[in-house]
């Protein structure tokens, strides 16, 4: 039996009318479904409501995102591990990775049905973070890893290695390493440059630097990043999409890779310029 799964971001009003129609387009359409909590607030119409940390066992045919960017990251990272597609449908504003507006959606979900929604497969960081030579926390991320001073230290020293070389010592507010799909978010706003997401590269991009020479790095996704944190008696902060996060203290260092796996985005077929120029508002021809 086909079967998928809905995540839906919280407090979305307009769930309300949007899912019970939704609903009766899976259930005759032949599909088993799931839906996560914040879905099952406004309906369940025979879905089977799960945690957000059990789809992947689910294994369903495709996950369904009703939300912005910040929704999908939080899906990819509980079921890119299992390989699931991800279909996501843009009920926020800017929206560079939920690019299906909500008027597409049903086309686009008879696309899928019949086959004819291509894959796009993304690269995912792996990141460890090391204190007195162990591994104390490992995550995931789709768009950045960060890490940044807290709300009222002062600037945090950053020794940056590339595969175990010393290339130099940042002082900033914070450093983002971001894959090519997070180098439209933070690492953007922060001066760094867009890579289109196919490719084999992540960018280091400091936050505020000390010194102005100091510019974004573009390093091969085959490199392991190194950042040695030098905070003082201070802290700074670790955070994974955004979404995650927990705190670093001095001497600790966090080590990123590649991950082996990577998230498989279902896309419409806009090309990666067409959502920039619409995204950021670029002159048309």
């Amino acid at each position: 039996m086909k079967s998928a799964a809905i995540v839906s971001k919280p407090s979305k009003p307009e769930l309300a009318s949007i899912l019970p129609d939704l609903l009766n387009w899976f259930r005759k359409h032949s599909y088993r479904l799931y839906v996560d909590e914040e879905t099952a607030q406004y309906t369940t119409n025979g879905a089977e409501v799960i945690s957000r940390k059990v789809i992947g066992e689910k294994q369903p045919n495709f996950v369904l995102v009703l939300g912005g960017d910040g929704t999908l990251l939080s899906a990819a990272r509980v079921v890119a591990h299992a390989g699931v597609p991800i279909l996501a449908v843009n009920l926020g504003s800017l929206g560079f990775l939920t690019e299906v507006p909500l008027a597409e959606m049903y086309s686009t979900l008879e696309a899928v049905d019949h086959g004819h929604c291509p894959l796009e497969e993304r690269s995912v960081l792996e990141s460890q973070l090391i204190r007195s030579e162990q591994c104390i926390a490992r995550h995931f991320a789709l768009n950045d890893v960060v890490v940044n001073k807290s709300a009222i230290s002062r600037l945090v020293d950053f020794d940056l290695l590339i595969d175990g070389i010393f290339v130099f010592n940042y002082k900033a507010d914070g450093v983002i390493i971001a894959t090519p799909t997070g180098s439209t978010a933070y690492s953007l706003a922060a001066g760094g440059p867009i890579l289109m997401p196919s490719v084999d590269a992540f960018v280091v991009t400091p936050v505020c630097p000390h010194s102005l020479t100091h510019r974004p790095l573009v390093v091969t996704d085959t490199a392991q990043i190194e950042l040695v944190v030098e905070t003082g008696e201070e802290e700074a902060f670790l955070s994974i999409d955004g979404q995650v996060g927990m705190p670093i203290l001095q001497g600790d260092r966090l080590i990123c890779r590649r991950a082996a796996h990577t998230v498989k985005l279902m896309r419409v077929r806009r090309t990666f310029f067409d959502v920039l120029r619409n995204k950021l508002k670029w002159g048309q021809r």
